[in-house]
């Protein structure tokens, strides 16, 4: 169970705008669009506020038929580090305890100001190419190529849409740089994120990894009653993701 399941997780509290932007030229290079999603994340974090919400995490191993489900409540202060409290739990007590608790405290960790800078999409991580621009939930979005620096179990290969109005990320689909085990065939992970108001928030993670030993496993994560702390915009977090990193049990 420790080394052969792997479970993509999403670090969801840094920063898209706070507001809706004017459209962007179609003509903004791969670069300058990153530039401008690492300028609303400096934004966020500048202004602080933080935010809270919930999540329901499902996982089903379909060579073993089992299932483990636990809900969650999320906390995530201005500084960007996230907290958590189980609320309930239920089904495979094993992947409880081994995968889910432990891809909380992971991200617990990783998303604290010191180690959030390992996984950001940067160019100091990252090389960007546009590919095209498509339209994601009825709005513009930029369609980003992304490819690893390094190979590096925090870092994926695939590719971004980036909403061409807030430069938010909307989508994002790919798999890990790095295969984290010899006990690991694949893993592909697909995020969705969604607009309330003037704030981006994670709306699904689903992961599917292809094990030696285990076969299939499917993760899925639902995220709801997302909400800023502040009732004031201009103190508000707003928690689209520039960051992806995958935690290894």
């Amino acid at each position: 169970m420790k080394r052969q399941i792997i479970i993509a997780a999403f670090l969801v509290c840094i920063a898209g705008p706070l507001f809706g932007q004017t459209a962007a030229a179609t003509s903004l290079t791969a670069d300058e669009v990153m530039a401008q999603v690492f300028e609303r994340d400096t934004q966020r974090e500048t202004l602080g506020g933080g935010y809270k919400g919930s999540r329901e995490y499902v996982l089903y191993n379909h060579r073993l038929d089992k299932r483990a489900e636990m809900v969650v409540a999320v906390f995530c202060d201005a500084e960007g580090t996230k907290h958590f409290q189980v609320v309930s739990e239920d089904g495979w007590k094993s992947a409880n305890k081994h995968v889910l608790r432990k891809m909380l405290e992971s991200e617990s960790e990783t998303s604290r100001p010191g180690n959030r800078l390992k996984s950001r999409l940067v160019p100091d991580n990252y090389e960007f190419q546009k590919v095209g621009t498509e339209s994601v939930q009825d709005r513009p979005a930029y369609v980003i190529e992304v490819r690893p620096r390094r190979s590096d179990t925090y870092l994926f290969r695939g590719r971004i849409w980036v909403d061409a109005e807030d430069f938010a990320l909307v989508r994002a689909e790919g798999q890990p740089a790095k295969n984290p085990s010899f006990w690991t065939r694949s893993v592909h992970f697909s995020a969705q994120y969604h607009k309330s108001g003037p704030f981006w928030y994670p709306a699904e993670t689903t992961s599917v990894t292809e094990a030696r030993i285990f076969g299939t496993t499917d993760v899925s994560i639902r995220y709801f009653d997302y909400s800023p702390l502040s009732n004031s915009t201009h103190g508000s977090a707003n928690p689209a993701p520039t960051e992806v990193k995958y935690v290894q049990h």
